[in-house]
């Protein structure tokens, strides 16, 4: 109902809301757009992303976004050299789909399951992604993927948790006039502020996991370099083997696949459920791959148009 938001990401908080929402959510490879002022989960994992109506109207912003920014140095110089000549809104291509080389995993976590509902859902997308001019490539043998998947899932949280932290103590620690100044205070603070017990629970219980961490030492090093080695083995392996431009599947589930790796992913809606709810449909690259996938994701939203507003 607004013509341009914004979300940042650390694992899934742009891709799961646009596409529960129908709408089209960029996440930008980390370090793609500056997360200076954005109150920090990972700084390896959180990105800075739109949400809005359009593939279209998510261009204009993302182009409008990226870049080196000195208060986030380390992370937007070393992937500035992704940022194209002229910037993304030439990818808003009318045949982006033609001759790109798309993977569907079939039976996979992060894919189409055995569900017989999903499969036939989906089925119409794959035909019009083929008469685009896609090639379609069926991942069938999945469970090696999926093994890493799941490791570097719960490798993810214990290292997020940790650098959590670090993260935000170190934003808090640069407030002016907050009485907050560490998660310790944050978290005593909501024990005395609080009265959403839900939210409490959630919250509270990810800030007092956080607390009892103490940085990051030999066991949190060797999670990290599991993580950089799953994302390798994982996704990037899948996608260099099989020549893919990009990984699809429907809703959001691409997140455990691209989030801990830093890559950028777009979700695009693809429909709605019996009962109104919509759902997506996402695409997933490697580092850097934002012009291949807008092209995708461009081509697929003109070629479909299935969005429609929110009734009142």
């Amino acid at each position: 109902m607004v013509a341009v938001t914004l979300g940042t990401e650390t694992a899934g908080s742009i891709l799961c809301p646009s596409s529960a929402n129908s709408v089209v959510g960029i996440k930008p490879t980390v370090g793609l757009t500056s997360r200076a002022g954005v109150v920090p989960y990972s700084p390896r994992q959180d990105t800075v992303g739109p949400i809005c109506r359009t593939v279209s109207d998510a261009v204009y912003v993302l182009d409008a976004i990226v870049g080196f920014d000195p208060d986030d140095a380390v992370a937007t110089k070393k992937v500035s050299k992704y940022i194209p000549h002229r910037g993304y809104l030439q990818f808003l291509k009318s045949d982006g789909l033609k001759g790109k080389r798309l993977g569907i995993p079939r039976y996979s976590l992060v894919g189409f399951s055995n569900s017989s509902v999903l499969l036939k859902a989906f089925e119409t997308h794959f035909h019009v992604l083929r008469q685009r001019g896609a090639v379609l490539v069926d991942i069938v043998d999945t469970a090696s993927f999926d093994t890493i998947i799941i490791s570097m899932s719960n490798d993810e949280f214990k290292a997020v948790i940790v650098e959590f932290k670090l993260a935000l103590n170190a934003y808090l620690k640069q407030l002016i006039t907050s009485p907050v100044r560490s998660l310790a205070d944050a978290i005593v603070f909501n024990k005395n502020h609080s009265k959403l017990e839900k939210l409490k629970e959630y919250g509270q219980g990810r800030f007092e996991a956080a607390e009892k961490t103490s940085g990051i030492g030999i066991l949190e090093r060797q999670l990290l370099l599991n993580l950089t080695r799953a994302s390798k083995n994982g996704f990037e392996k899948l996608m260099k083997e099989n020549k893919l431009d990009a990984l699809v599947t429907p809703g959001a589930n691409i997140i455990p696949a691209i989030s801990a790796g830093g890559y950028p992913g777009i979700n695009v809606p693809a429909g709605y459920n019996s009962d109104g709810s919509p759902y997506g449909i996402s695409f997933g690259g490697l580092k850097g791959s934002e012009p291949k996938l807008i092209e995708i994701a461009y081509d697929f939203e003109q070629a479909t148009k299935i969005r429609k507003p929110p009734p009142l």
